[in-house]
């Protein structure tokens, strides 16, 4: 079976040291044969929620919102990437999620959290399983908690560290697993 995943990348930072966490799962994912969108909202700015995709008429939202929306409609899951700000998510990416709804609905996500420090943005995580669960994404149970970020990546996302590299294997084995199960009982669906 064939997979599409999109990647939220949730930081608009100067010198973002994150990003290299991002680029590293997106070529991981890659190696596995999958195809990736990436979102990063630098790219894809969008303004402060004021109204939904949905609350467009067809044709009329925004390019980059509509752009969004159509790598949404064609995944099977999400990976969403995310540091942590004061304990909790960053808010470019609580704007950005909340733009959509219906598009994220019975595919599973999966999280990779990052930190400056040692507990890889843990916080960050268990905030976002709730926010995911409650726009139809459910996560999966493990998550990828990445400790110092700018140690253990270079600037390409490139790294040796065999702890990252294990783990790293383990949470895309259980993605996997989700993205085959729920894609087959939404083709049931159709």
């Amino acid at each position: 079976m064939s997979y599409t995943v999109t990647i939220f990348y949730g930081s608009i930072r100067a010198n973002r040291a994150g990003i290299r966490a991002a680029y590293y799962i997106q070529s991981k994912i890659e190696e596995r044969q999958i195809k990736v969108n990436f979102i990063d909202p630098l790219d894809y700015p969008l303004p402060f929620l004021d109204k939904m995709y949905k609350e467009y008429e067809a044709g009329s939202a925004p390019e980059n919102m509509q752009k969004i929306a159509d790598f949404l409609v064609a995944s099977d899951g999400f990976v969403i990437v995310t540091g942590e700000y004061n304990h909790s998510i960053p808010p470019v990416l609580k704007n950005l999620l909340d733009h959509y709804q219906s598009e994220y609905f019975y595919k599973p996500s999966a999280i990779v959290s990052y930190s400056a420090g040692a507990f890889g943005g843990v916080r960050s995580a268990v905030h976002l399983r709730s926010i995911l669960a409650e726009l139809g994404m459910p996560s999966i149970p493990r998550t990828l908690p990445i400790p110092k970020v700018s140690i253990n990546f270079n600037e390409s996302g490139i790294t040796d560290n065999q702890s990252i590299l294990k783990s790293t294997n383990k949470f895309l084995d259980e993605f996997e697993w989700y993205l085959e199960a729920l894609k087959t009982q939404r083709l049931k669906q159709v």
